[in-house]
């Protein structure tokens, strides 16, 4: 069965910026991530993310990732974020 995104992604350039941010992203760093609309999310990386194939909704195939981010206040919420929406993050120092 195929995974879907709401956007996909099929050029070289849009891919290689999902790809710069995986190393900003690594399993169990404490981030807070600026999206596009300038939401902010400050988490837990659960586990580092990786680029993916995906489906758009015309079933057209393409690149996207998801982050899955524990939130740092309370752990058991869970924040998702497509990776096409990150606009900036930034590496928290170590929550208590």
């Amino acid at each position: 069965m195929s995974r879907y995104a709401p956007t996909i992604h099929t050029h070289q350039a849009d891919i290689a910026a999902l790809e710069a941010l995986l190393p900003q992203l690594k399993g169990q760093t404490q981030v807070e991530v600026t999206l596009k609309d300038g939401t902010r999310v400050s988490g837990t990386v659960a586990v580092q993310p990786t680029v993916q194939q995906y489906r758009d909704a015309d079933e057209n195939e393409g690149t996207n990732g998801e982050l899955r981010l524990d939130d740092l206040n309370d752990p058991a919420q869970q924040h998702l974020l497509w990776l096409d929406q990150i606009a900036s993050v930034s590496e928290l120092p170590p929550h208590p």
